[in-house]
This record gives C-alpha cells, sequence and structure tokens, in this order.
C-alpha cells in the first residue's frame, strides 16, 4: 500500500533539480518559490547526472530528453518524490517502476496541443505540394524559372487524411485539415461520442489495418509505450497504396524507420513528413538523401507560448504538491 503519509505530507521549500534550460521567466520564478538547481548550460545531464541529481532532490524535472528507466528510479534516494515532466509525453519515464516507490509523475498536458496540430498540418501540406523540395531547389540558384511541369505536386482537398489517436491533438488536427477539405478517418482505442464525430465529420475505424487501406495521407498522434512501438511496420506499410503519405509529429519509434526507408526507396510510399525520430538526434543517413522526406527536428510544440505555458504547469504542479495535495496534472491512475 502507498504510504499516505509520505505522499501528501508537505514539503516547504522543496529542493528542485531542473535538467534543461527552460525560459528565462520559468527559471526566475521557481527560483523565487524554491531550493532550485537550474542548468542554464543547458547541456543534457549523463545518466551519472540524473542519478545524482534523483538521490539529492525532492522534485526532478526532466524532460523528454531524460531517460529515466526502473534502475535509475531504483537507485533514487528517499527523498524523491515528485517528478514534475517538462511535456506532456511520460514515456521516457517507468511509471511502473516510480509507482512502486511513491514517486508522483505529473505532466504538462494540454498546452502544446494546439502548436502540434499546426506543425502537423504544415506537414500535411509541404510534402504533397513538395515545398522543402521547392525551398531547396531556389536556394540552390538552379531554378530556371517557371513552366507547365515544373514542380508538380498533389492537392490534399478531396483526400482521405487518416489519423491514429484522435485525443487532444489529433482532434485539433481533424479541425485543421477538415477546413482544408480533407475527409477525416481515425483510429483510436476507443470511439468519439457521436458529437464529436459529427462535429469533426470523421469516421471511426476500430481495425487500423482496416484504415491504412482506405486513405491518402496518415498522421500518427498516439503516445509512444509498448503498444505503439512499430506500430506502423514492414506489414502495415504494405497495406497503403503506394500514393500515400506519412507524417509523424508524435515520438519516434511508433514508426519503423527501417521498413519505411525500404518503402520510400522502393516507391511503395510517396513521401513521408518526419519531426521526431527513434534516436534523436541521430538521423538515418538513407533518410537525409530522400528528396521526398520533409524533416524538422523535433519542432512540434517549439512555441514562446507553449513553452512558457508548460513551464507554469511545471510550477503549479510543484506548488500543489509541496502544500500536501494532489498535484493537477498526475499522471499515474488509481492513486488514493
Amino acid at each position: 500500500m502507498p504510504d499516505l503519509r509520505r505522499k501528501w505530507a508537505k514539503t516547504p521549500n522543496p529542493k528542485v533539480i531542473v535538467t534543461r534550460e527552460l525560459a528565462d521567466a520559468v527559471m526566475d520564478r521557481m527560483a523565487e518559490l524554491f531550493d532550485v538547481t537550474l542548468n542554464r548550460a543547458d547541456t543534457p545531464y549523463s545518466r551519472d547526472q540524473l542519478a545524482e541529481a534523483m538521490r539529492s532532490c525532492d522534485v526532478l524535472v526532466p524532460t523528454v530528453t531524460d531517460e529515466i528507466d526502473a534502475a535509475l528510479i531504483e537507485q533514487a534516494g528517499d527523498r524523491l518524490r515528485l517528478i514534475a515532466n517538462f511535456g506532456a509525453g511520460v514515456n521516457h519515464i517507468d511509471l511502473k517502476a516510480c509507482r512502486a516507490r511513491d514517486i508522483i509523475v505529473t505532466n504538462t498536458p494540454g498546452v502544446l496541443t494546439e502548436d502540434t496540430a499546426d506543425m502537423a498540418m504544415a506537414l500535411i501540406i509541404s510534402v504533397p505540394r513538395r515545398l522543402a523540395e521547392g525551398e531547396k531547389l531556389v536556394r540552390s540558384g538552379q531554378w530556371k524559372g517557371w513552366s507547365p511541369g515544373g514542380m508538380l505536386g498533389h492537392r490534399i482537398g478531396g483526400k482521405a487524411l487518416g489519423i491514429i489517436g484522435m485525443g487532444r491533438i489529433g482532434q485539433a488536427v481533424a479541425r485543421r485539415a477538415r477546413a482544408f477539405g480533407l475527409s477525416i478517418h481515425y483510429h483510436n482505442r476507443h470511439r468519439l461520442p457521436k458529437v464529436v464525430e459529427a462535429e469533426l465529420g470523421a469516421m471511426w475505424h476500430p481495425n487500423l489495418d482496416e484504415m491504412l487501406g482506405a486513405i491518402d495521407i496518415l498522421t500518427i498522434h498516439t503516445p509512444r509505450n509498448a503498444d505503439s512501438e512499430n506500430l506502423i511496420n514492414a506489414d502495415r506499410i504494405a497495406l497503403m497504396r503506394r500514393h500515400v503519405y506519412l507524417i509523424n509529429t508524435s515520438r519516434g519509434g511508433i514508426v519503423d524507420e527501417d521498413a519505411l526507408i525500404d518503402a520510400l526507396e522502393a516507391g511503395r510510399l510517396a513521401g513521408a513528413g518526419l519531426d521526431v525520430w527513434k534516436h534523436e538526434p541521430a538521423i538515418d543517413p538513407r533518410l537525409l538523401a530522400l528528396p521526398n522526406v520533409v524533416m524538422t527536428p523535433h519542432m512540434g510544440s517549439a512555441t514562446f507560448e507553449g513553452r512558457f505555458a508548460s513551464g507554469e504547469k511545471v510550477i503549479t504542479n510543484i506548488r500543489v504538491w509541496a502544500d500536501g495535495h494532489r498535484p493537477p496534472d498526475q499522471v499515474l491512475e488509481g492513486w488514493v
């Protein structure tokens, strides 16, 4: 049973360690409120540095670049009681190991929804219209001027968009895509209420494989976990028609990169738009060589507004927890 006295006890002036540089206003506010150690150099912590931090603080504020596995959590001292993640995704944190140690995990949901949806929509437009190729052509100085057959792409109006994961971001993408004339198909663990489906003009596919054969563009908005690892593999790519474009602004590892590269090189997919990678920041050189792949450096949520809002949520979670209450964005469910 969890030790509730420990979990919800007040913690005046908690020791907080932040693993990456955040917005100046966020770091300044943390310095006012907590006994905080900041990483203003913004160099990612090594595993040893993470282990030492987790032994010496009440609250750790990590980001997606910090892999906090069961072994690190087991090494953490009894002092660590809250991991206040900066970001919505928590696939880099072993939640089961945290629960076993009565360590609360929070995240920052909702604040990056619109930013990530904007990026997904930008890629949905950019890949079929070959915007990256056109931009490179202009910069190369080799553009010879307009011609009837120059830089032909495909319009997206009238095409079928398949969305994997119809949470906040998936629905925000659907709203944008519908305004561009795309029909909306989605695969989700649970069907949306009919009123939401009607608003989005969305058709639910309980079977992912069936949906993949019916769409022209696929965009991914599901968390990375054991169920979604390599969700889009060679077998599923084979179900898609050759003219399909694949967009991923969720997490690397959901798409089997080797299978994706094979399909793109063989012409079994028309192109891809990728903002995330399995081994960031390393990118397979075969992808770099493909002209029909638009690549961005994990910047789907990279807005000043979004980063500041995430920082505010982190601060709120820490303050509420330090006052002896359940933080508003607690990730683990089922705890008293």
